[in-house]
């Protein structure tokens, strides 16, 4: 549901709502907040709320240590975990320089922008995920462990199924949140689960999955365990991918219905473009060196191709109904900043067009083509050194933090193998 500040402050009213979440995102999509007292929510709208920018990592700009956080109307959202007496909303902020200015580390921003860029095309887009996690007991001091909460394989059910109650959970909380799950089974690993989502336009999709997230890991400390979204937490395991399912319309109809059998020139080339930018967009799609102990195997993709049905393609087309035909992306995985994942994507697919691409034959497991995508957060990093197309859309000041933090960790990973494994615990509780 859509809400004007108006709408808002009513709501907060007439619903006994004492406090309220400013919700935003490092330059990685880390969540970050701070909370307001309701009755401040007004002066929010109308003035922002001031944060010390040199206290978030890449945060800080010359010249200006300040910046405003100016809540959403439209990501209203109750935390049902949260007291019903007193309770607590959550909006998710733009964020600016104290002179107004959009600041470029807003990775919402970078999202609208390609929104934006494609509407003008008469092209809209909707994503779906579908995202694996992991739940991990508990030692006797409350700290997680890497100990899977049961033995169950993919689709097992109860008792084999330990997490079926805690997905329950999960999707009636998420329900109540106005969020739509589809479906929801145990994964393949030990202890891994999958919820999958409905389609919805491309920024509420990356702000629901940010919120699933939230969820997700409430409901795991609310049964005693944890959850973790780490591409590949446990070795010899199943690895954790966030697919990523990409429909789009132009002048309302879907681009990649196939007439007489054949795709239209507009879609050949839109796949063209994301195949083209494949190597150069994996740093942002795949982020971590965890990431690519993942894509060393589980059938995921090693080349800048697409394909019908080769799981080891970039882009997989998938046709089922003619309304519901579908780009699948299998390289995400939970720890993806997915504002800049979808961003990157449908800009790649925009130029494509824009170039009058043409689409290379369909990749297959008989007949492999289209370059190899890396294989190490190293290579993916390498990857982006001189491309002129991740220059053009992410913003200096995000691309200058992101890859030099990057390198720090690539650097110290190779210096000490004791700093890789302070990193790994380190980002198997963050992520």
């Amino acid at each position: 549901m859509k809400y004007t500040v108006k709408e808002v402050l009513q709501f907060v009213e007439g619903n006994d709502v004492k406090f309220v979440r400013l919700v935003f995102f490092d330059i990685f999509g880390i969540k970050k907040n701070l909370s307001i007292m309701a009755s401040e929510l007004k002066n929010a709208f109308e003035k922002g709320i001031y944060i010390s920018a040199g206290n978030i990592d890449d945060f800080a700009d010359k010249g200006h240590g300040d910046l405003l956080l100016f809540p959403d109307p439209n990501t209203l959202k109750v935390l049902p975990w949260r007291p019903q007496q007193g309770a607590v909303i959550r909006l998710l902020c733009d964020i600016r320089y104290p002179d107004g200015k959009r600041f470029p580390c807003d990775v919402r921003t970078v999202l609208k922008r390609a929104m934006l860029q494609a509407n003008e095309k008469g092209i809209n887009c909707f994503a779906s995920t579908r995202c694996e996690f992991y739940l991990f007991r508990l030692d006797d001091d409350g700290c997680p462990t890497r100990i899977p909460q049961d033995n169950a394989g993919y689709l097992d059910i109860a008792p084999l199924d330990r997490g079926e109650d805690v997905r329950r959970q999960i999707c009636l909380t998420l329900e109540d949140m106005e969020i739509a799950p589809v479906s929801s089974h145990h994964d393949i690993g030990p202890g891994q689960n999958e919820i999958e989502f409905r389609y919805n336009d491309l920024i509420s999709a990356a702000d629901d999955i940010n919120t699933f997230k939230s969820v997700v890991k409430t409901a795991a400390a609310s049964n005693g365990l944890y959850a973790s979204f780490m591409p590949k937490p446990v070795a010899g395991c199943h690895g954790s991918g966030m697919y990523t399912g990409l429909i789009v319309r132009k002048y309302k109809e879907n681009l990649f219905s196939m007439n007489n059998k054949q795709l239209s020139p507009t879609a050949r080339s839109f796949i063209a473009g994301i195949v083209r930018r494949a190597p150069e967009m994996m740093l942002f799609l795949s982020p971590l060196s965890n990431s690519y102990a993942r894509l060393t195997g589980d059938n995921t993709p090693d080349r800048a191709s697409w394909s019908f049905d080769n799981e080891h393609s970039f882009v997989r087309l998938m046709l089922a109904q003619t309304d519901k035909a579908r780009l699948e992306f299998r390289t995400p995985d939970p720890s993806c900043n997915l504002y800049l994942g979808l961003a990157l994507l449908l800009f790649a697919g925009l130029e494509g067009i824009e170039d009058e691409l043409e689409l290379c034959s369909p990749d297959s497991a008989e007949s492999p083509c289209g370059e190899p995508l890396p294989r190490s957060l190293a290579d993916a990093v390498q990857a982006v050194q001189g491309s002129e197309f991740i220059r053009k859309y992410i913003p200096q000041k995000i691309l200058s933090g992101y890859i030099s933090k990057k390198r720090e960790e690539i650097d110290r990973s190779l210096e000490s193998p004791e700093y890789r494994q302070h990193l790994d615990d380190r980002l198997f509780e963050l992520i």
